[in-house]
């Protein structure tokens, strides 16, 4: 016989908080786009002078102008090709639930305003939804699958000596073998500590060649470590080793956040059958 699990248990809230603050651009929940979206592409027809044919959608070049200009401003950078098919999507499916809120005539009281419109059409989607209740085996291979969200990492106390002008391999090779020798101190150099820094927050500011190394390196001795901006002079202080997360003990923490997920998956499917009413035409500037 199954062993079926209830759709929503109460969740473990300092379990919650010990898996808190990791990073979320690895998935696509229609409900953060719609968020981001509503930001981005939140400018009406009416405002912006888009004539709007009711069935046809166009994705144009100042759709992807948009994207860019407004993901370049929050992250500093111009997006990559597939983050930049994924602000088109987003803004695609805002489009879809704009179109459906107009024809359901849920603008009535809020003409002009996208955003609400958006999210009243939403509602009604999310009222069609039920997510499925899930089996015990399905919900461990789920959790497995995930593990990088669950596990305890393995942390890092280290030091960077940030050393001024030449920063090249042979510059921090010297550099650091002066720290080792207690010489250095007449060179122009500032000093950054870091304490428990998870591995993937290593990896993701430093680089994954800086991490591995880190990793392995004696502690209480200046290295010369490769990074991707160049190379750095570090001392590692101490580390701590990652534990593997217990399924048992997060088991209400995996079921809500696989309920979570499931529900997002079905809210993106729902409006992209929606999406199936319209004819989506992207012009050849927007690509």
């Amino acid at each position: 016989m199954s062993d079926a699990l209830p759709v929503n248990p109460p969740a473990s809230q300092a379990l919650r908080q010990r898996i808190a603050g990791l990073p979320a651009w690895t998935r696509e929940p229609l409900l953060h786009f719609l968020l981001l979206g509503a930001a981005i592409f939140g400018i009406d027809h009416v405002v912006n002078g888009r004539a709007m044919d009711a069935r046809t959608i166009v994705v144009d070049a100042q759709v992807d102008e948009e994207a860019r200009q407004l993901f370049k401003a929050s992250r500093g950078r111009e997006p990559n090709p597939a983050e930049l098919e994924a602000l088109r999507k987003a803004w695609l499916d805002n489009e879809v639930l704009y179109r459906e809120g107009l024809a359901l005539q849920v603008d009535k009281g809020d003409t002009a305003i996208r955003e609400r419109v958006i999210f009243k059409s939403l509602s009604v989607v999310d009222a069609n939804l039920k997510a499925p209740p899930v089996e015990l085996q399905e919900l461990r291979r789920w959790f497995e699958e995930n593990r990088a969200k669950y596990d305890e990492p393995a942390r890092y106390d280290f030091e960077e000596a940030v050393l001024a002008g030449e920063t090249g391999e042979a510059a921090i090779r010297a550099f650091v073998e002066a720290l080792n020798k207690g010489v250095a101190g007449e060179q122009n150099a500032g000093l950054r500590a870091f304490k428990g820094r998870p591995q993937a927050n290593v990896q993701q500011g430093y680089g994954d060649a800086f991490a591995t190394e880190l990793a392995k390196a004696p502690t209480g001795t200046w290295m010369a470590l490769p990074s991707r901006e160049g190379w750095r002079a570090i001392r590692l202080d101490g580390r701590q080793g990652g534990k593997p997360a217990d399924f048992d003990e997060l088991r209400n923490v995996v079921l809500q956040d696989w309920t979570d997920a499931r529900m997002s998956q079905l809210r993106t499917d729902a409006v992209r059958a929606l999406a199936k009413k319209y004819s989506i035409r992207i012009e050849a500037d927007a690509r």
